[in-house]
């Protein structure tokens, strides 16, 4: 405990229960929804709504400790900002998401850079696919 409070307060926060049983939550479940998130969180502490989980998600990820991403059709998943060394591999069949190392994409990020003069964030890209396992079905 006394490592997270000495990384908010370097972030300039305070250490709240709330903010630390939300970043606890997101380290644990990895990619989740706001709505998984509240979920974890009610499991030993059924009083936080989920209307406190977005507020520090907010501010988790505005002092740059979470992140969001768009897996889907449907809203944001968040994970640890110590875990953007990762491109999000989404399959339209089943639905699953794997990673695969950030380095990956590297070819792809300089020729837009070095052709259209357009920097991208990959971190936020999910790539839509068909995973191995439902490929061979």
């Amino acid at each position: 405990m006394a490592e997270k409070k000495h990384e908010l307060r370097e972030k300039g926060l305070r250490l709240t229960p709330q903010r630390e049983l939300v970043l606890n939550a997101v380290r644990e479940l990895g990619h989740a929804t706001p709505e998984e998130l509240a979920e974890k969180v009610r499991s030993t502490h059924p009083g936080i709504n989920l209307s406190t989980v977005y507020r520090n998600l907010e501010t988790l990820e505005n002092v740059g400790l979470v992140q969001h991403t768009h897996l889907g059709h449907g809203g944001a998943t968040y994970h640890a900002a110590e875990e953007l060394t990762h491109l999000h591999l989404v399959c339209g069949k089943c639905g699953s998401v794997g990673d695969a190392p950030i380095d990956v994409a590297a070819s792809f990020v300089n020729t837009l850079v070095d052709d259209y003069g357009f920097k991208t964030d990959v971190t936020h890209f999910a790539i839509y696919g068909t995973c191995e396992s439902c490929q061979a079905k």
